[in-house]
């Protein structure tokens, strides 16, 4: 299969800075980075890609088995890393996809330097002891709405997830973001992604790590920022000022700025 085209690949910046991967979250693509990018671009070797099932990939390589666990994804990212001969990688993984990029790392060390995890969760739902932000019966509602209306359920929830009530424009890409996607696809990443519990998987990560997270965020909880910063030893964490789970299109030059900034002073 030609990777390439099956994940829509691109490849901007400088063509022999050091290798940032743009992994984007749930409903979302390679589009959702596109405000941080000229910044990136100016310093590194930007790849980026869709997940399959996502964006403008090829949807005759949808496998629901296959991606229906998060390391179906971690393979998508092994896959890319491969075919472009990738080495010392600074994986940037938005929401769901910080986690993809713990398992890709820990199935090849080798392919990858650094972790930068944007708005990471590595668990939506409450526990003793554990916030996750969501009690079970929350992220089964969630599921059965999304499941039984899901262009409803986007409309309701794509302003929800991006805060910032006083830019609806930002609610209103993400919306269109989620409409573009196919229902079908959409509930097995939903499914993989909410019900979902890594945090075992953060005990493998030995690379430098930044965790960037928001001031308020409707699905990673402050208290899930720091979960995850205590969880990885010598992990940087900071907190942006910034509102919603997408920094990358509410506070861009802040996340670009903290990505460079950390890859800068960790090489």
């Amino acid at each position: 299969m030609d990777i390439r085209r099956r994940n829509n690949i691109t490849v901007t910046g400088r063509a022999n800075g050091p290798v940032l991967l743009l992994a984007h979250g749930f409903g979302c693509d390679q589009n959702m980075w596109r405000l941080v990018l000229p910044a990136l671009a100016e310093e590194f070797r930007v790849v980026l890609f869709d997940y399959v099932g996502s964006g403008r990939t090829d949807p005759s390589a949808w496998d629901e088995r296959r991606y229906s666990s998060l390391e179906g994804y971690a393979l998508d990212v092994l896959e890319i890393c491969d075919e472009l001969d990738l080495h010392d990688v600074t994986f940037v993984g938005h929401s769901v996809s910080a986690m993809v990029g713990v398992l890709a790392a820990a199935k090849a060390p080798q392919r990858f330097s650094r972790l930068v995890m944007v708005a990471p969760s590595p668990r939506y739902i409450d526990e003793d002891g554990y916030r996750g932000g969501f009690s079970a019966d929350d992220i089964d509602e969630l599921l059965e709405s999304l499941e039984s209306n899901y262009l409803g359920w986007s409309a309701a929830m794509a302003p929800v997830i991006m805060g910032n009530a006083d830019r609806p424009e930002l609610g209103e890409e993400l919306t269109a973001s989620f409409c573009a996607t196919d229902p079908d696809m959409a509930r097995v990443f939903a499914r993989t992604t909410f019900l979902s519990d890594s945090r075992a998987d953060l005990e493998t990560v030995s690379l430098p790590t930044l965790v960037l997270e928001c001031k308020q965020d409707v699905i990673a909880p402050r208290e899930v920022g720091a979960y995850v910063h205590a969880a990885i030893p010598g992990s940087r964490l900071v907190t942006l000022e910034a509102t919603g789970h997408c920094p990358q299109l509410s506070a861009p030059q802040a996340t670009a700025e903290s990505i460079i900034d950390f890859v800068g002073v960790s090489r």
